[in-house]
This record gives C-alpha cells, sequence and structure tokens, in this order.
C-alpha cells in the first residue's frame, strides 16, 4: 500500500486468548485509493509479524498517539481495496483509548452536512470559504449563489427544534421539505429554508406540526438523515398543508407572488406602483429584510402623488422611519410642489397638522402657504374634482358666502380651525394680499382686526414687530429656490418700509453662499409691486434677528445647514448692510433656502 493516509472506515475490536495472558487485537481497515495495477498486485497476503523492517512498497505508519506506546507486535494484511492492520494492545490501553476517542467525538461541535455530499459547515458561521460547499448548499436550498455571496443572512434557517412536538426534533432537510401555503385563493408550494425566513409561515408550519397526526410525525421522522456513510431511499411524503388568511385590502395576489418570490431571491426588481403592496405582504408574511427593502424604496420615490398613501401605510404598519420621511418631505414641498397639482386632496389633515406646525416648513411667503391651505379645504369640500382649480374660482367660492358668518365659523363637520391657527398671518404683509383677506369671507372678523392692528402698531414704532418674540414660530418667512442651473439668484421684499435683498451665489459645482442685504430705496431694480403704496422707512439702521437656513436632498436623505439665531443691525455702508453668509457643500438639487426675521424692539 502507497499511502496510509486514508479515512479510517472500521474500527473492530476482537478479544484473543493469549497463552497465559488475555490480550486484545485493535483491527483497522483503511480505503485503497490506489491505481489499478497496484490493486492487482496486492493480491498477496503477510501474516508474518512485522518486526523491525517494513514490507517494501508498504510504508507503514506509526500507530496513533490515541492508543498510547505500550503497543507490541502488529500485522498487517490488504486486499485489493484495503488493508487491515491487527494490532495486539493491551486490554486497559484499549479502553482507555477508546474512552478518549469517544470523549473527543462528544466535543466536536455539530455538523451541517451542505448538499448531498459530506461537505459540511459549522451552523454558527454565517459565512465560510469553502466555496464548493456554499454552492451545494445554495443548491439544495434553492438558492443563487450571487445572492447568497452578498446576503450571508439568507442561509440562515431558524431553529424550530424547541418548538416541534412528538419525536420530530430537527426542520426536514431541504431538498425534501416542501409545503403548500393557501392564500388569497391560490396554493403556493415553498421549500422550508425560504419559508423559515418568513416568521409567519413559521408559526404556521410549526402549529401545523404540532397538529399533524402521529403517522405524519413517524413519515417526517424519517426523512431526518441517517448515520453517516449510510445512505438510504427516503420514501414519498405527503406535503403539510398550511392557511393564512389576510385581511389587508393592499395585498393582492400579485404583490402577495411578488413577495414569496423574494424569499427566493432578492434581485427582483421593485416599481414604485407595486412597492406599497409589496410592503402590506412582507408585513403579513413578517418579512423584515423584505419590508426594509420596500421601506428604502419608497423613502427614495417619494413624490405629490405617492406621499399621502406611504405616509398612511407607515402609520398603518408603525414604520417610524417612513412616516417621518414622509413629513419631512412634506416640510419641504407642500407649497412648490404638492400645492400645485390635484394630490393635494389626498394628503391626511393629520399629515398637514405636523408640517403647519413644523418650523421648518418652506414657503416662499405666508400669503403662498394661505393659498395652498385654503386649496386644500376648497377640494376637501369638493372632493369629487377631478382638475386642480384656478386660484380665482377659488377665491369665488369663498367670497360667495353669506356676510353674516365667516367659513370657518360655519364650519362643523371637518374641524378646518386648527389648521388655520397654525399660520402667521401678520406675515402677509402686502397691502393687495391684505385686501384679498378682507374680502375673503373666510376668517372671523376678530383675526382681521388683530391683523391690522398689528401692523399699525408696527408701522407707528419705526418696523418694531411687539408683538413677535419667538423667532422659531412666530417669525416671518421667506424662501427661494436655488436650482444648480444659477450662478446667481435674488429676491427683493419690503416690510414696513424696509427693503432687503436675498440672494444666493453658487461659488462651484458644489459650494454654494446664500445671505440677505439692506437695499436703499433709491437703488435701482427694486420692483415696483414691492413698493407698490410708497411706503419707505428713513432710519439709518433697523435692529433684526434673523436666521438663514438650507435643505438639499441627496441619496434619500435631507441635508440641512444653517446659521444660528444672530442678533444684528442693517445699515445702507459695507459691511453692516450684509448679514452673515451661509456657506454649504452639497451636491443636491434644488436648494431650498429660508430666511426667518422678526423685528424686535430698538
Amino acid at each position: 500500500m502507497t499511502s496510509f493516509n486514508r479515512a479510517v472506515v472500521v474500527a473492530v475490536v476482537v478479544a484473543v486468548v493469549g497463552s497465559g495472558s488475555r490480550r486484545e487485537t485493535l483491527t483497522c481497515g483503511f480505503r485503497n485509493s490506489a491505481t489499478t495495477q497496484e490493486a492487482e498486485g496486492s493480491t498477496r497476503r503477510s501474516t508474518r509479524p512485522l518486526q523491525g523492517k517494513q514490507p517494501a512498497g508498504r510504508p507503514v505508519p506509526s500507530a496513533p498517539s490515541a492508543l498510547g506506546p505500550s503497543l507490541g507486535g502488529w500485522t498487517a494484511r490488504d486486499s485489493a481495496d484495503a488493508v487491515v492492520v491487527s494490532l495486539p494492545v493491551p486490554v486497559e490501553s484499549s479502553l482507555s483509548s477508546v474512552k478518549m476517542l469517544n470523549q473527543k467525538h462528544r466535543a466536536r461541535p455539530e455538523r451541517q452536512v451542505a448538499g448531498s455530499t459530506n461537505r459540511w459547515r459549522l451552523p454558527s458561521e454565517p459565512f465560510s470559504r469553502d466555496l464548493l460547499a456554499l454552492s451545494q448548499m445554495c443548491k439544495a436550498m434553492c438558492l443563487d449563489v450571487d445572492d447568497a455571496l452578498q446576503a450571508p443572512d439568507r442561509l440562515y434557517t431558524p431553529n424550530i427544534q424547541t418548538k416541534c412536538s412528538g419525536t420530530v426534533k430537527k426542520a426536514v432537510p431541504s431538498g425534501d421539505g416542501v409545503v403548500t401555503l393557501q392564500c388569497l385563493g391560490f396554493q403556493w408550494e415553498l421549500h422550508l429554508p425560504q419559508l423559515f425566513q418568513s416568521e409567519t409561515l413559521t408559526k404556521l408550519y410549526v402549529s401545523a406540526l404540532s397538529e399533524a397526526p402521529t403517522s405524519r410525525v413517524r413519515d417526517l421522522a424519517r426523512l431526518l438523515p441517517g448515520p453517516p456513510g449510510k445512505a438510504r431511499e427516503r420514501p414519498a411524503v405527503n406535503r403539510l398543508t398550511i392557511s393564512l388568511r389576510i385581511n389587508d385590502p393592499l395585498v393582492t395576489k400579485i404583490a402577495f407572488a411578488t413577495a414569496l418570490k423574494n424569499l427566493y431571491t432578492s434581485q427582483v426588481d421593485l416599481s414604485l406602483d407595486e412597492v406599497l403592496g409589496v410592503l402590506a405582504s412582507a408585513h403579513a408574511l413578517q418579512f423584515s429584510n423584505l419590508f426594509q427593502r420596500c421601506v428604502a424604496i419608497m423613502v427614495h420615490g417619494l413624490s405629490p402623488s405617492n406621499v399621502a398613501n406611504f405616509y398612511l401605510a407607515g402609520c398603518k404598519y408603525k414604520e417610524e422611519p417612513l412616516s417621518a420621511s414622509c413629513e419631512k418631505w412634506m416640510e419641504m414641498n407642500l407649497v412648490p410642489e404638492v400645492g400645485r397639482q390635484i394630490h393635494l386632496q389626498k394628503i391626511p389633515k393629520g399629515l398637514l397638522l405636523k408640517v403647519l406646525r413644523s418650523p421648518r416648513l418652506f414657503v416662499f411667503s405666508e400669503f403662498h402657504l394661505l393659498k395652498t391651505l385654503l386649496l386644500w379645504v376648497y377640494l376637501q369640500v369638493n372632493p369629487r374634482l377631478l382638475v386642480l382649480p384656478t386660484h380665482e374660482a377659488v377665491m369665488t367660492f369663498f367670497s360667495s358666502f353669506p356676510k353674516k358668518t365667516c367659513f370657518l365659523d360655519q364650519d362643523m363637520e371637518y374641524g378646518f380651525m386648527e389648521l388655520f391657527l397654525c399660520l402667521r398671518l401678520h406675515g402677509i404683509i402686502r397691502g393687495q394680499d391684505l385686501d384679498v383677506l378682507r374680502h375673503l369671507n373666510f376668517f372671523p372678523e376678530s383675526w382681521l382686526i388683530r391683523v391690522t392692528a398689528n401692523h399699525y402698531h408696527a408701522m407707528e414704532c419705526g418696523g418694531d414687530m411687539a408683538f413677535a418674540k419667538d423667532l422659531p414660530h412666530q417669525a416671518v418667512r421667506f424662501g427661494l429656490l436655488f436650482y444648480k442651473e444659477y450662478t446667481s439668484y435674488s429676491e427683493m421684499i419690503a416690510i414696513y418700509g424696509f427693503f432687503f435683498a436675498m440672494r444666493g451665489i453658487r461659488n462651484n459645482s458644489t459650494s454654494y453662499s446664500f445671505y440677505m442685504q439692506r437695499i436703499r430705496p433709491a437703488d435701482v431694480g427694486i420692483p415696483s409691486e414691492v413698493c407698490e403704496h410708497g411706503l419707505v422707512s428713513l432710519w439709518p439702521q433697523r435692529l433684526v434677528k434673523y436666521e438663514i437656513r438650507a435643505h438639499a436632498w441627496v441619496d434619500g436623505q435631507w441635508q440641512d445647514f444653517g446659521t444660528k439665531p444672530i442678533l444684528q443691525k442693517f445699515q445702507f455702508v459695507r459691511p453692516t448692510c450684509k448679514s452673515q453668509v451661509l456657506q454649504i457643500q452639497t451636491v443636491g438639487s434644488p436648494i431650498y433656502v429660508s430666511f426667518s426675521f422678526i423685528f424686535p424692539a430698538s
């Protein structure tokens, strides 16, 4: 025999009675994988004791250290496919050696067979460098190797051994275990490794096993792998059937089939049109990996057409990150995006209330926010509209109510009052916009009187806003959208005779600067609508408390920039005419820039 590095296949202990003392012979067989010529020449038998010199061409290794150093003479014989070595060993030494082998065998960690070969992996290892074993395991579990390399957690099978009753102590192997799922009027055949990725299906499977008859348990037990080296034919077993009832209207048959497909592969493409149904199916199946994947797709794909449905889904399934993402997106896009489309009609009142109360809300001006909210109310009162009405149609509708009572006083069904309490009507400054408020017949007369009185006292005091002291919740807000195509952009505003310019400058492809600057009334370039009533303040300086913020959407997340609240005296000469500059670095476009300020008592 050319080599003794072969797998041990038989170990038999035979008692032999010698002359004068009891001895024991340990016979070990070694598999011989030599060539055909070597096998033909191995028919010779050798029963003589091997003392000192070994047979030519048959190197014999030394005895294993587990058998101890007390081995005496020993005899070897070979055949065409095996070599048998007889070792006379004392009884005490052999018993201790067998005991040591048993202890080592018991100390070996549990092995998990991969596929139909004897390659194995430790269950505690999420990924092994044995790519052949990984390939065999994926083939047995009906998984794609590329998916397993990208997501090794998909190879894990939940341990349901403690949940199963009766004699079934282990899960049925993946190659034989097929479970029939009855749901939504269809029957779906699932393999156990994929089924165990769903907590709902796992519970149904365990419950079905506990209720299975004794014959079914006996059949399942016969499917368990036998002792190593003994292959046996596995009998056919009736498939286990489980039923799942889903009452969620968002779960459709196509969405449910897509969710089941994701049990086998994670490379299924999901569109924004079907992701909501797949999310509902993943929630019903308690398939966390697919559920989080759907959430990520929804967050990256927010738009005016789906933000309402995605927000309601986040609230329904208690997914706080999804709901929070919808709220932040609405804070930036309520006025510039949603307020210009018919999809505004679907925005729920709860979401709108949270957005209006947020200090991060982006508005072009307070009057733009008022028009958006009036349009939402009009769409709620007229839910059958399919086309966005014009601004004139909305104004005519609310102006048509009797002059004795305004719309908000008559509102007993919808409860719109708390929404309009969030508005900053004192920030509506233009005379033309104030005329719209008076003729609208929407607000109570007491509200309009308070707004007019605040403006009157502010002009009497040189612009001091005694009614506004809380910058985050009472400041007058203005905003602009800065796109990456712009090199510079500015907007002019006038408040109580003071003129300011909100400016944005692009320094390079990713660097931007934003600031506000006081403008002289005689400077060229002030639009006529800004100073339509000719109100000009002659005060050389104006104390302003302001804050500048910028927000950009990049890769599904908001980048927030801003200055701290700053108190500064603005004059006409540099550098006192210019505010602090907010410099940002971002690749997002557009950039939502907000300027909030109040005029404290000077």
